[in-house]
């Protein structure tokens, strides 16, 4: 909750007022507001690439998982399948003869559950190691074609389209996960996953590690430092209320993540009690509740396909949801760039295209013998905390400090008619920035090598690899910032010049004050921004409006 009003809610509605304000994606938006810093929009453009390369692979275990849940008897509840190994061992297993289960005991070392041998040798097909990437997993492949298609079909045509699409995906979760609630309720032991759920455990404020996952959760939740709020905003009216949907916005998520805990945990509580453990001891995180403790608590109930076809609908919808905007958050600068070319509807959609089929061309790697430790790999650096951290640090100092205070509370006044409370530039300016730099300097300072299932490290060059790739997008701003600077010292003149140029134009159409305004602009890409929305009639208007 600290990290939700400190920097969670700060942090989204300053993203969703640039992104309204200049009205245009998240690249040119950090390049108008303060050219020097143009490496945040970059480096937001990079992580999103990344990220959506490997988030569209969860999709596709959930497609195929919804495709194996179509029978009588779901395939993961017992180990009389052809993947299935010696060390199996399952529910229907232990009920039909508890005596071979004993013996089965005495032979191996390890009994496995029915539901991860299911999940590592019939979805995954897990080779030994990141070194062993084996063959490609055919049936896999042809869900990540699937889910490509379909985003594809929904992303093409631009935010028109998707948008309407969105009011189905993301009502119809709702519906789903209320059946599972009713249903979850209604299950013997459901009150103590419940209570698990509720019950604060204040003893773990002090430890540091929980103020890191908090923290970097909120930026996953808020879908922060990716540009894609950035774009969402820049497709709203100039004048919309921004301030009032920031609010209505967090309010809808945080309630959407505590209602859906209920669904969960009360699942994860009857499960505890049908194998006589606690809680604790059957909650995972990440591919592991998803794909293991949820699956294996499905087998449990009655009618157990109709649960399981609905539970990865639900998975299935709200991914598609993420999947669109993040698809559209990166098209958007590059059609930004060439808007000539890129504006018009077919050359859109052969653009959509070829991104796409890169895409699943790359996406191909994760889904082979070995894909799972290459899924980790972008998973752990490409888009992690570190990395968004590193971007909320810059964006709130920029805001705050470089373009300043005042100036934005002049956007905000010229939009919306009001003034940011002071609690947001306490935010923006101190809390932020030091928030940050903390979870940032204690995230490499307990720095972990990255494991798979525990038992699993990776080898160092993989590491090195993993940097590599959270490097990548990191840099960006550092570079590009070095690079304004440099460039910008050989031809000052030209700058000055065309700063000067467009306050002239400015001055001419709206007299001395609106020239006064442009002067006090940090830098002179964000007066051509304004002559630029003064030639079109949307500054024009609020200029004309603000000083007569």
């Amino acid at each position: 909750m600290i990290c939700l009003v400190t920097c969670g809610v700060p942090l989204f509605m300053l993203e969703l007022a640039l992104g309204q304000y200049m009205n245009i994606g998240s690249v040119e938006s950090w390049s108008r507001l303060v050219p020097a810093f143009k490496g945040i929009g970059v480096a937001s453009f990079t992580v999103t690439f990344q990220m959506n390369i490997y988030y569209i692979i969860i999709l596709a275990w959930a497609a195929y998982y919804l495709v194996m849940s179509f029978t009588s008897t779901l395939p993961w509840s017992h180990c009389n399948n052809e993947w299935n190994t010696e060390r199996c061992i399952s529910r229907l297993n232990v009920t039909l003869n508890d005596s071979i289960v004993t013996a089965n005991i005495s032979k191996v070392h390890r009994v496995v559950d029915a539901v991860e041998e299911f999940w590592e040798k019939k979805i995954l097909h897990i080779s030994g190691g990141v070194d062993e990437p084996g063959k490609l997993v055919w049936e896999l492949a042809v869900c990540l074609l699937v889910v490509w298609i379909l985003v594809y079909c929904c992303v093409c045509r631009g935010i028109r389209v998707s948008g309407k699409i969105v009011y189905f995906t993301a009502l119809f979760p709702y519906v789903i996960i209320t059946i599972l609630l009713i249903r979850g309720i209604t299950l013997d032991g459901a009150s103590d996953g419940i209570y698990f759920y509720l019950k604060p455990d204040f003893s773990r404020l002090t430890d540091p590690q929980v103020w890191v996952d908090g923290g970097t959760q909120i930026f996953f939740s808020y879908v922060l430092a990716t540009g894609v709020i950035i774009t969402l905003g820049s497709y709203n009216k100039y004048e919309n209320n921004f301030y009032r949907d920031s609010f209505i916005i967090a309010i809808i998520n945080s309630s959407t993540s505590f209602y859906g805990g209920f669904a969960v945990f009360s699942v994860l509580g009857f499960m505890a009690k049908e194998q006589n453990v606690s809680v604790e001891e059957v909650v995972k995180s990440g591919p592991g509740l998803v794909f293991i403790a949820y699956p294996k608590a499905i087998t449990e109930m009655p009618l157990s396909p109709l649960w399981a076809i609905l539970f990865f609908l639900m998975i299935l919808m709200v991914g598609f949801d993420s999947q669109f905007v993040a698809v559209e958050a990166l098209l958007a600068p590059i059609i930004d760039a060439y808007p000539k070319y890129l504006y018009k509807k077919r050359n859109r959609m052969i653009l959509t295209a070829v991104y796409c089929t890169f895409s699943f061309l790359v996406g191909l790697s994760m889904i082979t013998e070995g894909g799972m430790y290459v899924f980790q790999l972008f998973d752990y650096y490409c888009a992690s905390g570190l990395v968004l951290l590193w971007i909320c640090f810059f964006e709130a100092v920029v805001v705050a400090w470089c373009f300043g205070q005042e100036r934005f509370q002049e956007a905000a006044e010229l939009m919306i008619g009001r003034r940011f409370p002071l609690w947001f530039f306490i935010c923006w300016k101190y809390i932020i920035p030091v928030l940050t730099s903390a979870i940032f300097l204690f995230s490499i300072v307990s720095f972990k090598p990255l494991t798979y299932n525990k038992t699993y490290i990776y080898p160092r060059w993989a590491q090195g690899v993993g940097f590599c790739m959270a490097l990548v997008s990191m840099i960006c701003i550092p570079i590009i910032f070095v690079y304004k600077m440099m460039t910008t010292r050989g031809s000052l003149r030209k700058n000055v010049n065309q700063f000067q140029e467009a306050c002239a134009i400015l001055s001419k159409a709206y007299g001395e004050t609106a020239k006064e305004c442009a002067d006090a602009y940090f830098c002179y890409g964000q007066a051509l921004l304004d002559l630029a929305r003064m030639e079109n009639g949307v500054l024009g208007n609020a200029l004309q409006k603000r000083y007569g």
